[in-house]
């Protein structure tokens, strides 16, 4: 397994981190700005969504388009390894954030340090993306909105209960998803010693590693557990309402 020069944190490579954390402030006050103090676990749905919103379309679709539009032609590379070709049906070519220029594809020249399969055009991770940019990322937008609707005490308490019965069904679905495609994302490094991770450096590994993938594990855990208490009380309250139906 090639090993990977130590972390270095220069010009660039700060800008790199900046730019993947600078959703969460902008997440943070959207939620500040749109849920009332008085629902604080909406407002924390609501910055978890959001951000996860803004990733999904901008750093992991930058992700996709030097997939689909950043190529070398084979012939002027000698060493192919990381990299994969016979992407597209172009066997003569090489694609991949490794073979662009701009800043997203200098973004993710960074995160291919610590995981070289950003490099280039894996399929399954290309894949899993496909589903995250066109459809995880709107579904968290919908879910904003469904937080947002769910919140405001100036609609009828039906479309409030409408809308957190939507909510929490879009809620497991993505929050599902994202455990998944986490799983399918590091299924097959494990299954074959992680030879394609850079474990050795601490900052490669706990925080682009664990640190920027695990927020899609613990958080997702957490949703589907309120969602969970959620469907418990409706039942409870159906059968409870329904009985004192019958007593009447």
């Amino acid at each position: 397994m090639e090993v990977e020069a130590p972390f270095n944190l220069d010009v660039q490579t700060g800008l790199c981190l900046a730019f993947a954390l600078s959703f969460m402030p902008i997440a943070y006050v959207l939620g500040q700005f749109l849920i009332p103090a008085s629902h604080p676990r909406n407002r924390f749905l609501f910055f978890w969504h959001a951000y996860d919103a803004l990733t999904h379309i901008f750093i992991e679709g930058s992700f996709l388009y030097e997939c689909f539009f950043s190529f070398a032609p084979i012939a002027e590379i000698h060493n192919k390894a990381p990299y994969f070709s016979q992407f597209l049906n172009r066997p003569d070519r090489l694609y991949g954030a490794a073979y662009g220029t701009g800043p997203s594809a200098r973004l993710w020249q960074e995160y291919a340090k610590a995981d070289r399969r950003w490099a280039g055009a894996d399929i399954t991770v290309i894949s899993l993306e496909l589903l995250t940019v066109f459809i995880g990322g709107p579904l968290a937008i919908y879910i904003c909105y469904l937080l947002f609707k769910s919140s405001n005490v100036g609609i009828s308490a039906k479309a409030r209960g409408s809308a957190k019965a939507t909510l929490w069904f879009c809620s497991v679905m993505l929050a599902t998803a994202e455990l998944y495609g986490g799983f399918m994302t590091f299924a097959p490094e494990w299954l074959t010693g992680c030879s394609q991770l850079a474990t050795e450096d601490p900052v490669y590994l706990w925080l682009y590693l664990f640190f920027f993938n695990t927020l899609w594990v613990f958080v997702p855990i957490w949703v589907l557990w309120e969602a969970g208490k959620e469907l418990k009380d409706a039942f409870i309250g159906q059968e409870v309402l329904s009985s004192e139906r019958k007593k009447i």
